[in-house]
């Protein structure tokens, strides 16, 4: 477990994270995620501590509207999801990859990444094509 400085493009949203990027990172093709290159790793309920831009973050959510994207307002970086499922543990954070200040190409080189279909809903295996993602 690592704690990583994370922020978006203009700096309005700063937090800190804790992580073990060797547990696994994932990339799904859902149109959301496929759009945004969202590649993520899971932090904990109390793995997260936003520093500064609470009041800068606005929420969008779609299809079932159980996942929380968060994004700066003023320049559209989504920095984290928050969602709660039983299966992760309860409520956690999906932490964008690229929004850490100090992570090392290395640590992102070896991190695992899984791959989620999300485009069909079939969360559990991964689509029949990656190399998009």
């Amino acid at each position: 477990m690592k704690t990583y400085r994370g922020s978006c493009h203009c700096g309005a949203v700063q937090f800190e994270c804790d992580l073990d990027l060797a547990e696994g990172t994932s990339k799904c093709d859902c149109s959301a995620c496929t759009k945004g290159r969202f590649w993520k790793a899971i932090a904990k309920a109390d793995g997260l501590r936003l520093r500064r831009g609470e009041d800068a973050l606005t929420d969008y959510r779609f299809g079932s509207g159980t996942i929380h994207h968060l994004f700066c307002r003023t320049c559209g970086v989504k920095v984290f999801g928050r969602g709660h499922m039983e299966a992760l543990g309860g409520t956690f954070f999906a932490i964008n990859l690229a929004c850490l200040d100090d992570v090392t190409p290395a640590e992102l080189l070896q991190a695992p990444i899984a791959y989620q279909d999300g485009r069909n809903n079939n969360w559990s295996s991964p689509p029949a094509e990656t190399r998009h993602l």
